[in-house]
């Protein structure tokens, strides 16, 4: 795993580079992917580019499941994940709070994985059961928060349908709880947990890209990730937080049915 760890974080290191020199100002470099307000730039495919050739070349063997690129075959049970920004809005308009993410997934299980907030300056990294890290400091999430104290990350869809039914799922969470925070990135959100600056996040249309490292970071932080009903986190709901304070938020948000689109 440490090797994993290693490459990942020097392919991230590199990516983020990349991107901090050439970051555009909002313009013409601009596509829509599921609606107008879901945007991919040209240096998010350069990203994810950069990074598959990175990977290939050292791991010619392995899959590569991508945002951008979708998913390369391989021959080994190694699968590289990746979302080359994660945040492309806040990219866009020069605020901190996006990421280059790299999970390393060995049959069926992440590893390893990295989270580079590069206009933070912060790497966040783990590998399973050796704990997560923020540089040369371990990570530990925040306990014994109970929900009315507790500062909560959310994030909204893109599509108009589903924004309505996470406006009225956040209306209902906000007056029990210390406050909300929609920060523009599930990597960030989750890494921040990690670290001790949120309490808890949810959110439902998350992908597989979106959390794969920093899932991984909050795990080892001593968070426990998941969906409602005792599923596995997944597109459909994402829940994160300490034991304790994730039980008391999911039987807050399990009957108002945040996973309905309409």
């Amino acid at each position: 795993m440490t090797g994993f760890l290693r490459l990942a974080e020097d392919i991230a290191r590199e990516a983020g580079d990349m991107l901090l020199a050439k970051r555009p100002t909002m313009s013409g470099e601009i596509e829509t992917k599921s609606s107008p307000t879901d945007v991919v730039t040209i240096l998010d495919k350069a990203s994810e580019e950069l990074i598959r050739e990175r990977v290939l070349a050292a791991r010619p063997g392995d899959r590569i499941l991508g945002e951008e690129g979708g998913e390369a075959p391989g021959e080994s049970d190694v699968r590289w994940i990746v979302d080359p920004i994660d945040g492309t809005v806040n990219f866009l308009y020069g605020l901190p709070d996006w990421a280059v993410s790299i999970a390393v997934e060995v049959n069926g299980q992440v590893v390893a994985g990295v989270v580079n907030a590069a206009q933070r300056g912060e790497v966040y990294t783990a590998a399973l059961g050796e704990g997560a890290w923020l540089g040369g400091e371990r990570l530990r999430c925040t306990t014994g928060v109970p929900l009315a104290q507790a500062l909560v990350a959310t994030g909204f869809g893109y599509s108009v349908s589903r924004r309505a039914v996470q406006g009225e799922v956040v209306a209902a969470v906000l007056p029990r709880v210390r406050d909300i925070r929609r920060g523009g990135s599930c990597a960030i959100d989750l890494c921040s947990l990690a670290a001790g600056r949120l309490d808890a996040y949810y959110e439902r249309g998350i992908n597989h890209w979106d959390f794969a490292a920093a899932g991984l970071v909050a795990t080892e932080s001593g968070a426990r990730l998941g969906g409602l009903h005792g599923r596995p986190v997944s597109p459909d709901f994402a829940l994160c937080a300490a034991p304790g304070l994730f039980e008391e938020l999911h039987d807050l948000l399990a009957p108002l049915d945040p996973e309905r689109d309409a």
